[in-house]
């Protein structure tokens, strides 16, 4: 059994290659109320309150290859870091795939190099399906900021940091303190 097969997505919209036309189809897709609780829930948020992304999908000649581009809008609730307060961001963002038939993709035992530069290999076409769902949660997951902070929040340093005896700042200062405070 792989990975995909163990993982059931939250938002699933499954693409059947087999039906896509030759040119450009397009698709709206927006989370239920349901899929965006458990969304939140996988991505260690406070809340998505909504969830929508417009995506193209366009096969590349006779290829097999597919291209795959859209964009997001999602508004969720995330943490402050520093004040730990809920805060409302609004996450728009822009991405683009190839996917390729599985066996146009190089073997997992071969050395792929990567770089900057280079655009990204291409995902494969799991059972004959693009699922534009993950894809959307996946580019979401990568747009969040790791470090979300309330415009006004700034961090102070706890006060009782003293200095050791070579002129750093002892990291446990604050514990021993709080040690003597108990006793």
């Amino acid at each position: 059994m792989t990975h995909e097969q163990l993982v059931t997505p939250e938002f699933s919209r499954p693409l059947l290659v087999d039906q896509l036309p030759a040119k450009v189809s397009r698709h709206s897709i927006e989370a239920e109320p349901g899929e965006c609780t458990a969304l939140a829930e996988r991505l260690g948020l406070i809340e998505v309150k909504s969830l929508s992304a417009k995506v193209e999908a366009q096969p590349l000649a006779r290829s097999g290859f597919i291209r795959v581009n859209g964009r997001l809008t999602a508004r969720v609730v995330q943490t402050c870091v520093v004040t730990l307060v809920p805060l409302e961001v609004t996450v728009e963002d822009a991405f683009e795939l190839i996917f390729a038939p599985p066996e146009a993709i190089l073997d997992e035992e071969e050395e792929i190099e990567l770089s900057w530069e280079q655009q990204d290999p291409p995902d494969p076409i799991i059972d004959g399906c693009i699922d534009i769902g993950e894809v959307v949660v996946e580019h979401l997951a990568l747009a969040l900021d790791p470090f979300p902070r309330a415009p006004d929040a700034v961090f102070k340093p706890l006060p009782e940091a003293q200095e050791a005896g070579d002129g750093r700042v002892n990291p446990f200062a604050v514990l021993s303190s709080l040690r003597q405070k108990k006793e």
